[in-house]
């Protein structure tokens, strides 16, 4: 059967976190608040506070409605994707229309925009809102996450301070760790002393596992994660270390991939184009495939290149 083609859902894709997760992409490539070093899908090329309809809300509902009466086979319906969702004036509206689905849904947020009332309210919709928290003052805000120039590490951190007093859902946090930047032993304890301040009711560590946006940011080793995640109470669980499964599309889609670049070195923009598959997609790909050591990751002229071993 051919597969329905939408412009706002990718997926279901293996996460390493929510198993089967079906994207929902409210925004353009690398529209976001911030500009982390770490991010896999490169440099921010549209960063903002701006909130407003970066696509039209009613289209993204009826691609989930009929993807829900088509398929409907996840374990989460999840706001991600090429951007921040909560930049988008009506995420909320669609958390609504997911509120009375079967699958739980996630807002997947830097949580920049929570010190605003009104999106806090729209947050709260989602069953599990997933922040992400690798700073614990302004200096290593702006070297780990290089925010708008309007945000400050205090009012982010207030914001989901807030969020938290008011949210009856899951809260959990993401740590994303990186050696030689944020994951020296005294710096990982001021983190998690504000995350004992929030009280998610579930902290991960990361670090990188596919090329990221500088090539600076070099990946944290599994053992020093380990020791890392006792520095939290309740110890943090290490999603790098988690394992996912694979649907049939995805394989399919992995042995595309390989047949591509069996043939020639491809850039993720290049597999993205010539598969119509969404970036987050080929990204969880690529990267699976480099911890398999099937493919490697070449840096040509500023551009990342992976090619078949």
């Amino acid at each position: 059967m051919q597969r329905h083609a939408y412009h706002h859902l990718f997926g279901p894709v293996p996460s390493r976190r929510f198993g089967r997760s079906l994207g929902i992409d409210l925004t353009p490539h690398k529209t976001c608040s911030l500009d982390c070093v770490f991010c896999q899908l490169g440099r921010t090329t549209q960063k903002t506070l701006a909130r407003k309809l970066y696509v039209p809300t009613a289209d993204v509902i009826a691609e989930i409605d009929h993807w829900l009466n088509t398929d409907g086979e996840a374990d989460y319906l999840t706001l991600s994707g090429s951007g921040e969702p909560s930049l988008h004036a009506e995420f909320g509206r669609v958390l609504a229309f997911l509120r009375n689905q079967p699958i739980p849904s996630v807002l997947l947020t830097n949580g920049t925009l929570l010190n605003v009332a009104e999106v806090r309210a729209a947050a709260a919709l989602a069953h599990v809102v997933k922040v992400s928290l690798s700073a614990w003052d302004q200096n290593s805000f702006e070297w780990v996450n290089r925010p708008h120039h309007q945000l400050s590490f205090d009012s982010f951190f207030e914001g989901v301070k807030q969020f938290r007093s008011e949210f009856d859902g899951q809260l959990w946090l993401e740590v994303f760790l990186l050696s030689g930047i944020n994951a020296m032993p005294r710096d990982v304890e001021k983190i998690a002393r504000l995350a004992d301040a929030l009280k998610p009711e579930r902290t991960h560590l990361n670090t990188i596992d596919r090329p990221p946006a500088e090539e600076f940011a070099a990946a944290v080793p599994m053992a020093r994660l380990e020791e890392l995640a006792l520095l939290f109470d309740p110890p943090a669980r290490i999603a790098a270390a988690a394992s996912v499964k694979h649907s049939k599309k995805g394989q399919a889609d992995e042995a595309m991939i390989l047949s591509m670049l069996s043939r020639r070195p491809c850039t993720m923009a290049q597999i993205e184009a010539a598969f119509g598959l969404h970036i987050n997609e080929v990204s969880k790909i690529l990267g699976r495939l480099i911890q398999e050591k099937r493919i490697h990751a070449d840096l040509r002229n500023h551009e990342v290149y992976y090619r078949y071993l």
